[in-house]
């Protein structure tokens, strides 16, 4: 089987993570025409199954819905399904597609985005539904959301994400925890970052000596939420530190010399820093959200109230005042699992 496959997420956040983790299974077992800009699936371009087709067009644009190139389209209508790792589908294609939609967080958190945004985002939501012989999500909270705020003549598959593969090798070295508080994400609202802010300040007033170390640059968490903005004022004096821009092997490090993530978002489509701060064995304190007691009800996280900022600093002060704990990482969630469903959905279909 022939399987043409939207690369041009790859290396962006966790929809190029969820990508990057299926292709392996996908390039095992069938031919893969690989859609991608210059310079992307370096790492999968060698693969004797792997057909690379350069891309230039950016996925959401004008063109991509009304002018994408003939001769790519041609190159994929030859092909005997399309997957596309988001909702993204662009105009031409006759062959079977199965698109994935996340999450629906610009529909169900109205003040992320206009009125005019929303609208732009529920259309690409609903337009995948429509083209998509299958459409996955990552997890019973999304497919129940996606059924919930769009039309649906048949219930999305869940495929789950999981930990990306080069957190599972082992270190070459012991690696030593340098007792910070960790976080990994973005200034938008629904991942809670100002009730980590706020919960950091009371720890610390509390006696607290642990640093915060934020995964990003100081530049770009200066833009967005003023709210989070101002909270970040003099982040260096209260013991707040920036990583800047790290690659995939830093950041694994990050992880493991971490004392704790915290996860403190309102809203997850699945939530990863907590599953990929454990499988490197670094515990997790996350919100008591829906998707969190679904995703890690097997796991040994800690939950804190969600958006309470008091709660937080309590649970933020009993974890770190015990000795780090081995933490034992379910076998719960894996690509290759994933991407079994994926396949037989896709041959399903023929």
């Amino acid at each position: 089987m022939r399987i043409a496959i939207d690369c041009r997420m790859l290396g962006s956040g966790g929809i190029g993570s969820y990508l990057s983790g299926l292709l392996p299974s996908f390039l095992a077992e069938h031919h893969c025409l690989l859609i991608a800009a210059r310079g992307q699936c370096a790492a999968f371009r060698s693969h004797p199954n792997a057909e690379y087709c350069e891309c230039a067009v950016p996925p959401f644009s004008l063109k991509e819905l009304c002018f994408f190139p003939r001769d790519i389209v041609q190159k994929i209508n030859e092909c005997d399904a399309y997957f596309t790792p988001y909702c993204n589908i662009p105009r031409g294609i006759r062959v079977p597609v199965f698109a994935t939609i996340h999450d629906i967080v610009f529909l169900d958190v109205p003040d992320l985005t206009s009125a005019l945004g929303r609208l732009v985002r529920k259309w690409f939501y609903q337009h995948a539904i429509n083209r998509s012989r299958t459409v996955f999500t990552v997890s019973e909270f999304s497919r129940e959301r996606i059924m919930a705020k769009l039309r649906c003549n048949r219930p999305p598959v869940v495929t789950y994400n999981a930990a990306p593969a080069y957190l599972r090798e082992p270190f070459p070295h012991p690696v030593e925890k340098n007792g910070t508080i960790l976080f990994v994400g973005n200034i938008k609202r629904h991942k809670g970052l100002a009730a980590l802010l706020a919960a950091y300040d009371r720890a610390r007033a509390q006696g607290l000596s642990a640093t915060l170390t934020i995964v990003g640059n100081a530049e770009n968490f200066r833009t967005g939420d003023d709210k989070t903005a101002r909270q970040l004022t003099g982040a260096a004096v209260r013991g707040i530190t920036f990583t800047g821009k790290i690659s995939d092997e830093q950041l694994k490090y990050v992880y493991a010399q971490a004392r704790v993530l915290v996860q403190p978002s309102c809203y997850e489509g699945f939530g990863m820093p907590p599953l990929e701060a454990m499988t490197v064995g670094t515990e997790a304190i996350v919100s008591d959200i829906p998707v969190f007691r679904e995703i890690y009800r097997d796991f040994p996280v800690t939950y804190f109230a969600v958006g309470n900022a008091d709660d937080l600093a309590e649970k933020l002060i009993a974890v770190i005042k015990k000795p780090a704990r081995s933490i034992a990482v379910p076998a719960v969630y894996s690509y290759e699992k994933s991407a079994a469903i994926i396949m037989r959905c896709i041959r399903d279909a023929r």
